[in-house]
């Protein structure tokens, strides 16, 4: 285990400095390309803050809906077949819940300032 700072301050302290201290003073294609810079450090800090855990509970789901163990990408792969041949639908118990927290969990990382992900989240 390393010392602080995590790596999830780390990200979080640069996009911090680049935001409030450099984009205020940068103007046309270069702020641009600076808040796409930003926008993935802060991407990459809510993937550190967040992935362990819903990755953790992503395989969980998987092997109770598949009944059998494996990686979270072998699981995801037996998954995608099983739907593929038909084996497994939104009647299957379980797979829209699984589909749905896999979704909600992956827009908290990717877009959680999306409208219908935060409308979402005031609904459960």
């Amino acid at each position: 285990m390393q010392d602080e700072p995590t790596p999830e301050e780390l990200t979080r302290a640069v996009a911090d400095f680049l935001r409030n201290d450099i984009a205020p003073v940068l103007s046309g294609h270069n702020a641009f390309k600076l808040r796409v810079a930003i926008n993935a450090l802060d991407l990459v800090t809510r993937q550190l803050k967040l992935e362990e855990r819903s990755d953790a509970a992503e395989l969980v789901r998987l092997s109770q809906l598949l009944g059998q163990p494996g990686s979270l990408a072998e699981l995801n792969h037996a998954l995608a077949d099983r739907i593929a041949r038909g084996e497994a639908d939104l009647q299957t118990p379980g797979l829209a819940d699984h589909l749905w927290q896999t979704t909600m969990d992956k827009l908290a990382v990717d877009q959680p300032n999306y409208a219908s992900y935060k409308r979402e989240l005031g609904t459960k």
